[in-house]
């Protein structure tokens, strides 16, 4: 008995997709779908490499398929597609080229944000995705030291920097223009120029995501990415004692007033691991980056600890999850790049509606 395509249809039908919360169906996550008598080759095309539910998609997607009538083998290949976030009405596109810019901000210094949007970038690159971070921390540039780039970027046809290749991204920042030891005192609209800049004169290529390390606090440079960058979100980064909570709800309220979603927080240095004996030690207190997600009802994306491994990698240029890609604190930040890449696939479809493309 031959398969009918309405069959393979309507049980693909009945595979949700948890993050997105539709069926693949809906999701025109279905591609190339072919029969021949009773054999059926199909393709799952994910939102993001770094889909968490990855293997569940495909073991149900198995599970459906043997209980079609008439199948007697199937194959199905899992592909991965990040969507470009939804045009904003009000906003020019100065990315034309990214499909998914992610800011990475706080609320006051000194919380490892800039530890946090590297690792991040690095995380999603490791999944598989085309990945770029621009230290937009005009102030205080840290990411030529983290990632321990001393060159400087050069022009091919005199009118765009390359950004430079490190660590599986393309990265750009201020700190490659000027020297170590030079003072930053510009004023807000030389600060605005400069910035802009770098969004719009860098030469980032194809990307699917560009994460933005911004300063800390609500100044004008937070303001000015945020107004004039069509972003797909916002990860907040917060330690977990009082001082740092309080600073990153006046952040997020600054991103509720720009209309620009929240995609979670991250509570760093969650606790101290001592190296000799492998005990954790609460030195900032603990739980206030859960608490401050359910006090604002925002995503908790997870807990970063205070590890000996992840300030050495910065120190030394070379990011934890790129040295030690299977130590637990490298796979803190896989799994926040996960959880990251879910909630934007979650905003561009809240964002674009349902798209109905089966068998394309």
């Amino acid at each position: 008995m031959s398969v009918q395509e309405r069959d393979v249809l309507a049980a693909m039908a009945t595979v949700m997709d948890p993050d997105l919360n539709t069926d693949i169906v809906k999701a025109g996550m279905v591609k190339d779908l072919r029969i021949e008598g009773g054999a059926v080759k199909l393709r799952i095309e994910l939102t993001t490499p770094a889909c968490p539910m990855k293997d569940k998609i495909k073991s149900d997607a198995e599970a459906a398929l043997k209980g079609v009538a008439g199948v007697a083998s199937f194959h199905i290949d899992m592909t991965a597609k990040v969507r470009p976030a939804p045009m904003g009405a009000s906003k020019d596109t100065l990315l034309p080229s990214v499909k998914n810019v992610v800011l990475v901000g706080a609320g006051k210094g000194g919380v490892g944000k800039s530890t946090v949007a590297l690792n991040l970038a690095v995380a999603l690159a490791r999944h598989g995705a085309r990945v770029g971070l621009l230290d937009a921390d005009f102030y205080g540039p840290s990411i030529p030291v983290m990632t321990g780039v001393k060159r400087r970027p050069v022009s091919a046809d005199g009118k765009t920097l390359e950004p430079i290749d490190v660590h599986g991204l393309k990265v750009m920042s201020i700190g490659f223009l000027v020297e170590s030891d030079q003072a930053m005192i510009w004023r807000g609209p030389m600060m605005h120029g400069a910035l802009m800049q770098l969004v719009r004169d860098v030469n980032w290529g194809e990307l699917d995501y560009l994460v933005l390390d911004l300063p800390p606090g609500t100044g004008d440079v937070p303001l000015t990415v945020a107004q004039q960058v069509r972003s797909s979100g916002a990860v907040l980064v917060t330690t977990p004692q009082d001082v740092a909570l309080a600073d990153v709800i006046r952040a997020k309220a600054m991103f509720d007033k720009l209309h620009i979603p929240i995609l979670g927080i991250v509570e760093n240095m969650s606790q101290f691991i001592c190296p000799h004996c492998g005990k954790g030690t609460h030195i900032f207190d603990t739980g206030g980056g859960r608490k401050a997600s359910e006090l604002m009802d925002i995503a908790f994306l997870g807990e970063v600890p205070l590890e000996l491994r992840i300030r050495q990698g910065g120190d030394r240029g070379l990011p934890v999850t790129i040295a030690h890609p299977e130590g637990s604190e490298a796979q803190a930040f896989m799994g926040l790049a996960q959880k990251v890449a879910a909630r934007i696939s979650q905003e561009n479809a809240r964002g674009r509606g349902p798209v109905v493309s089966a068998a394309s």
